[in-house]
């Protein structure tokens, strides 16, 4: 397979993701590998009002993109993204809740179990 992703960050979160996926055989990591690939026109943005809204207490959530501080969230959530602006950061743990890597989420969650996408 032929990424052709400048970012080597990216490439090879790509390609982790792929590795996951044929080994847990599970299909969502290999989907979440494939909405990373897409151009960057089409760059998954999530605020972090769309989490308020679209999430419950508790729940693991994983953006294919970037999470953005616009708005505010009153609940704890995990989420794992491929970047976040650091006012993101800073109202999700201020929730209680949790910010970590795609990678991070695979290693704890190799079979996606409970993990929903938010795109």
């Amino acid at each position: 397979m032929r990424i052709q992703k400048t970012n080597s960050n990216l490439r090879q979160l790509v390609l982790d993701l792929y590795k996951f996926s044929s080994e847990n055989k599970s299909k969502f990591w290999k989907r979440v590998a494939d909405d990373l690939l897409l151009p960057t026109r089409k760059k998954r943005l999530v605020n972090v009002f769309s989490l308020a809204m679209n999430t419950k207490d508790g729940e693991f959530v994983i953006v294919p993109g970037k999470v953005l501080g616009t708005g505010d969230i009153n609940h704890k959530v995990n989420v794992a993204a491929f970047s976040f602006s650091q006012s993101a950061i800073e109202k999700i743990k201020q929730a209680k809740g949790n910010v970590m890597s795609i990678v991070e989420l695979a290693q704890k969650n190799p079979k996606a179990k409970d993990v929903r996408l938010l795109a």
